[in-house]
């Protein structure tokens, strides 16, 4: 389906009449909206954000049904824990520092959010991050809760799956990852495809985790 037809079909969903309108609604110029229709694309990122009707299929592919289906999610209860029970939910930046001391050589005491996931009770998990962004839409969407297992060796990666990496050229990111053209290098693949894939070394990553888990947030 034409990107117009699809921004026409929203706006009608919103019952907005004109484009002046729909630009103020999704908070941007009339130029840019204009741009859009002249250019046969729009932001999907934006849109996704401003429309939480929206269905990620139907945005990224035009098929399908506009709206977004209900959909049961897990439902996690925080618990504040002295005994370390619980899941941690860790800052970005914690993650970013684990060093070479891994997952024990993060400050636990100081971590008050914890969760108790009764889905995650069969499945080894060490931490769970926040996702940020949208390249890996729309199997995960940023305001999710990711379960990570800490690997310690690249050579436990398990290919073709998600996972989180900190790395010293890109920081902190969540891609799929595939063998490298180079043997020395990674394939980190997003699931959105308005975003490229690209290689890092893998001396570039510094820790990495895999995805073995989500909770969605409404």
């Amino acid at each position: 389906m034409d990107k117009p037809l699809m921004l026409n079909k929203i706006k009608s969903h919103l019952n907005i009449k004109t484009n002046k309108d729909f630009a103020e609604f999704l908070e941007i110029k009339p130029t840019n909206l204009s741009m859009w229709y002249k250019r046969n694309t729009f932001d999907t990122e934006l849109l996704f954000k401003k429309c939480e009707f929206l269905n990620a299929d139907w945005l990224l592919s035009g098929e399908g049904s506009m709206l977004k289906p209900s959909r049961e999610v897990p439902e996690a209860s925080a618990q504040v824990s002295s005994n370390n029970n619980g899941i941690p939910l860790l800052p970005l930046e914690a993650f970013a520092g684990l060093g070479d001391a891994g997952i024990a050589g993060v400050p636990f005491d100081v971590i008050e959010e914890r969760y108790e996931v009764p889905l995650f009770k069969q499945v080894k998990v060490d931490f769970m991050l926040p996702v940020r962004g949208s390249s890996m839409y729309p199997k995960y969407s940023s305001g999710d809760v990711v379960a990570c297992r800490l690997i310690t060796e690249l050579l436990f990666v398990q290919w073709n799956k998600v996972h989180v990496i900190d790395s010293i050229s890109q920081g902190i990111i969540m891609k799929r990852l595939k063998k490298g053209l180079k043997e020395d290098h990674v394939l980190c693949k997003s699931d959105n495809k308005e975003y490229d894939e690209f290689e890092i070394p893998r001396s570039d990553i510094r820790n990495i985790a895999l995805v073995v888990g989500v909770i969605r947030l409404e």
